[in-house]
């Protein structure tokens, strides 16, 4: 991919509940000029451009080093602008975006002939939502356009929790980096392929899919990896993905065989001479704390928590920023616990496995 120019980034910081309309209206005008712009979202940080602007779309791929196979998701104003981008808004479609929209629930729809097939990696449907942060909202409405937005990182890497993460991997390839502090939910949105029938889960993410089935009690599961040379029919299913720099390794196990395995683990990588990062729940971290305590103190091992075991909600919130903080540290592999899988922690597990890339030990 070629090289793109350096561009200089402007930084606004604004209140993530009431942000400042000069900075939304100075952000507003150029995303609607072709500019790439970086907004907060309540999953994560996204990466946003003029949708129905093929160039202004090219200069994402560009930034971000995604390849073109990997179709991006279109935010909407309102769900009164979905027809904007939809050829046809399926029932089920309809149903969830009034029981969801706005927030982190994005839908599969036909593709309208005015979004460019760049959008959606040539294949006929389009990615679609209606995100609920107030400087996301705030934003949309005042650039008129649907907004073609993935996560605001470097393909593959982590995704981007707050504006820091995002000047990390995208300082000098962005326009303006609008800076509403930390996004609240922590992992992408849950996409739901609404051209298939039953509906189909393609992407687990902010809207459990418990939740989901309570609207739409037939809704299936998708369990699909792909690689990059194959158009995907969602973001998110590559089998790397989210990914840090350190090589991964997740346990699937009870807690008590969990905190062995990564005992023994933590043993062996560092009898070899390398730097491990410990990525577990609470109670594993207090359980291992004994066993890796002269390793830590010696500098060898790097721990980060992803909260209560029990809690999907609070591991979603800090998972990558956990993950963005031990490759800080310099560590050179990562040993993974995660938290239970219900609610958010299904979102959790789908993201760890491809950040471990799907390096996962069986119980």
């Amino acid at each position: 991919m070629t090289a793109m120019p350096p561009r200089r980034t402007l930084h606004l910081v604004v209140d993530a509940a009431t942000p400042d309309p000069a900075a939304i209206a100075r952000a507003a005008r150029v995303l609607a000029g072709g500019g790439l712009v970086v907004f907060p979202t309540e999953t994560v940080y996204g990466l946003g451009a003029h949708a129905l602007d093929a160039a202004a779309v090219a200069g994402i791929f560009a930034a971000k080093e995604r390849p073109a196979t990997d179709p991006l998701i279109v935010h909407l104003a309102a769900a009164a602008d979905l027809p904007r981008v939809a050829a046809a808004i399926p029932a089920t479609a309809a149903t969830l975006a009034a029981a969801f929209w706005p927030g982190p629930l994005t839908l599969i729809v036909p593709r309208h002939p005015d979004v460019p097939l760049i959008v959606t990696a040539g294949l006929p449907n389009v990615a679609v939502r209606v995100p609920a942060h107030p400087v996301a909202r705030a934003l949309l409405a005042a650039a008129g356009v649907p907004v073609a937005a993935p996560s605001a990182n470097r393909f593959s890497r982590p995704s981007p929790t707050t504006a820091a993460h995002v000047l990390t991997d995208l300082e000098s390839r962005v326009d303006v980096v609008l800076d509403g502090g930390p996004a609240d939910i922590g992992v992408e949105s849950t996409i739901v392929d609404c051209t298939v029938t039953p509906p189909l889960v393609r992407r687990a993410g902010g809207v459990p899919i418990e939740a989901l089935r309570a609207i739409v009690p037939s809704m299936a599961v998708a369990d699909h990896v792909t690689g990059v040379e194959h158009a995907q029919l969602a973001p998110g299913q590559l089998l790397r993905h989210y990914a840090p720099n350190a090589r991964m390794t997740v346990y699937d196990a009870t807690p008590a065989d969990g905190v062995a395995r990564v005992g023994r683990e933590v043993r062996q990588a560092t009898a070899r001479g390398l730097r491990v990062g410990v990525l577990a729940p609470d109670d594993a971290l207090t359980a291992l704390a004994p066993e890796i305590a002269a390793a830590a103190s010696a500098g060898r091992v790097t721990v980060a928590t992803l909260g209560a075991r029990d809690d999907g909600a609070a591991a979603a919130r800090v998972l990558f920023a956990a993950l963005r903080a031990l490759d800080a540290a310099g560590v050179d592999v990562i040993v993974a616990l995660g938290p239970t899988r219900d609610g958010l922690g299904a979102a959790v597990w789908d993201r760890l496995r491809r950040a471990a890339e799907g390096r996962i030990v069986p119980a």
